[in-house]
């Protein structure tokens, strides 16, 4: 077995069993389709419901231990028409091979005073059932496919790669070589997402191609 396959099959192995360890697994996600170098802000303006909105992703010096592997902490805020309608962590990892591994999100929903009004989608690796998914491979190919997240009933996210050499035009950045990637889940069987991802930045834009419209484009960049 090829050395490369070999440590993907490892990594699976280690999720579906629960065999995870500090030693595998690193909080420091360098796969250069999706860096998560911490102190690095990216900013997103987009439309959802028919609002305009403004997304900021930053990844933290903060960590948190799950299912035994150690991940760093992702915070995201979504802002519609002006205000704060959604807050989430994210928590993801880094195997051997370079494929970064989901393992877990905290999400609320807020209403305009700033109450929470929904945790749906909250999961963690290893809680009633829950198990990790690999969010990016280390070496993506087309054709590929994966299960990002796995929540029964709650968060069941999937990717297949269509393109290594797609185009993407945002205000951040243009690139002839994005990686693009179709995104759904059998709990909305009615949607379907692209997403396209430039080299040493990450997920540059979003878009539905079925469903409520929805899109997101990468604006600004900063690391502090």
């Amino acid at each position: 077995m090829p050395a490369g396959v070999k440590a993907v099959v490892v990594s699976v192995l280690v999720a579906v069993f629960g065999l995870h360890g500090s030693a595998g697994y690193s909080p420091q996600v360098t796969n250069p389709w999706f860096p998560l170098t911490p102190g690095t802000e990216l900013v997103y303006s987009g439309t959802k419901d028919g609002k305009v909105t403004r997304d900021v992703v930053v990844v933290t010096r903060q960590t948190i231990t799950i299912a035994g592997a150690r991940c760093v902490i992702v915070r995201d805020v979504l802002y519609e028409a002006g205000k704060l309608e959604e807050r989430t962590s994210d928590y993801y990892t880094q195997d051997r091979a370079g494929n970064v591994w989901y393992f877990g999100e905290d999400t609320a929903e807020l209403d305009v005073q700033g109450g929470v009004t929904s945790t749906e989608g909250t999961w963690r690796a290893g809680r009633d059932g829950a198990k990790p998914g690999i969010y990016m491979p280390a070496h993506p190919r087309v054709g590929q496919t994966g299960r990002q997240e796995y929540y029964a009933g709650h968060a069941e996210d999937h990717f297949r790669v269509v393109s290594l050499h797609a185009t993407a035009r945002v205000p951040y950045v243009s690139s002839p070589s994005a990686l693009e990637t179709r995104e759904w889940t059998p709990l909305e069987p009615g949607t379907l997402d692209r997403k396209l991802y430039v080299r040493g930045i990450g997920t540059v834009k979003e878009a539905s191609l079925k469903g409520p419209v929805e899109r997101a484009v990468l604006v600004a960049k900063h690391v502090r």
